[in-house]
């Protein structure tokens, strides 16, 4: 898969079911080539002025299921 059919992809929560976003960046391994962590935004470009929450770093081993659409994550 490529990054850019990656970043399409609504990171979804499946214990709550909330939408936290698309991926916008990722974290390698750089000895194993290996994804650790997929980077996701906490604030939209339309909240910028208002106080946002770190970026969500979900862990690789938090991936329960990458669909066509849709990155299902266990934790969040």
């Amino acid at each position: 898969m490529l990054f850019s059919e990656l970043k399409c992809k609504e990171v979804i929560c499946e214990r709550t079911c909330k939408k936290l976003g698309r991926v916008t960046d990722f974290e390698f391994d750089e000895c194993s080539g290996q994804i650790k962590k997929l980077i996701v935004p906490s604030c939209s470009m339309f909240s910028l002025c208002f106080h946002c929450e770190p970026d969500y770093e979900i862990c690789y081993k938090d991936i329960k299921q990458i669909g066509p659409d849709i990155i299902l994550i266990e934790r969040c």
